[in-house]
């Protein structure tokens, strides 16, 4: 008789391991947050798209030089594709890779296009918005994944934080150029892409660290000419070359092993939604080192992005079934 009083101290060790995806998509997001902080505190103006194109060419470089290195170090690496029992086929291997680098390339070029086009406010909005519901609707079309009414719900409040911090509610909104509002929904869909190609190796066995040391590695060499036909005398600055080091060990390397290891406990479309903890990490990073000023419209734009996640993260209550002696 003393084993039924055990089920619940059972049930909650079980139900333990499956918080820290979560942990991990949240840190993932600040990681990704510090972009825009990074770039503000340079002492010399350095383009977006430039910017952009060094933070994919080397991160991506040192992606594979640590997926090179512990490689060398190990015979199989954790989740290697050898060891799976189910093994993707060269061509579905082939166009994984292709469409999970075109996802990562085409992100900054697209997101600032946007951004250049219908302002910071309209162009962040629709980008990082549109972004969980396009991962939600792909996962559930090609992957028979339905989200939840519990994802519908935190992603809908989410959004609505990500507006009212993007400035959108402030009056922001004015001539809205139809090709920025293309540009800004292709960078959502570039995200939904790349993440669900991420997902989809790494289900088959691909560790998170090969699965974004090939995506970003591949990406960098497609961006290493937007960056050498931009400003690159930045780089070899003190200042410049702090930024990239921070961009490709923490904004990159961290955030996306973070990222992948996500991946591979919870579905594509929930931990776009975690995501959506990056502008609230760019928001709280201006008015901390960037002396940014807020007022009611952030703080409510906050707690409305708090919410949306706090719906999604926060568990439900399960009744427990005692175990029969």
């Amino acid at each position: 008789m003393t084993s039924t009083p055990a089920a619940p101290r059972i049930a909650a060790a079980s139900a333990a391991p499956s918080r820290w995806p979560v942990v991990a998509a949240i840190l993932a997001a600040v990681c990704f947050g510090t972009t825009g902080t990074v770039h503000a505190l340079l002492p010399v103006a350095v383009g977006s798209v430039a910017f952009g194109a060094a933070r994919i060419v080397f991160g991506g470089a040192l992606l594979v030089v640590i997926w090179a290195v512990a490689r060398r170090r190990t015979t199989h690496l954790p989740g290697d594709a050898r060891r799976h029992p189910v093994r993707l086929r060269r061509p579905a291997l082939l166009g994984l890779l292709a469409l999970g680098t075109l996802g990562v390339a085409a992100y900054q070029p697209t997101f600032f296009l946007g951004v250049e086009s219908n302002g910071v406010a309209i162009g962040t909005l629709v980008a990082l918005g549109s972004a969980p519901a396009i991962t939600g609707l792909l996962e559930w079309a090609l992957r028979r994944q339905r989200p939840s009414g519990r994802w519908f719900l935190a992603t809908g409040v989410a959004a609505a934080g990500v507006a009212v911090l993007s400035g959108l509610t402030g009056g922001a909104l004015g001539a809205v150029s139809i090709g920025g509002l293309l540009a800004s929904i292709g960078a959502g869909a570039s995200y939904a892409l790349y993440t669900l190609c991420s997902k989809t190796l790494i289900e088959h066995g691909w560790s998170p660290l090969g699965t974004m040391a090939a995506l970003f590695g591949t990406a960098g060499l497609v961006s290493l000419p937007v960056l050498l036909t931009t400003e690159t005398a930045w780089i070899l600055t003190l200042p410049g070359a702090l930024a990239v080091a921070w961009l490709a060990l923490v904004n990159t390397v961290a955030g996306y092993l973070l990222f992948g290891y996500a991946l591979g406990g919870l579905p594509a479309s929930r931990v776009a939604t975690l995501t959506l903890f990056e502008p609230l990490t760019a928001t709280l990073l201006g008015i901390l080192l960037l002396g940014e000023s807020f007022g009611a419209t952030t703080v409510f734009g906050a707690a409305l992005l708090i919410a949306g996640l706090a719906i999604l993260v926060v568990p439900t209550r399960r009744p427990v079934r005692p175990v029969p002696a």
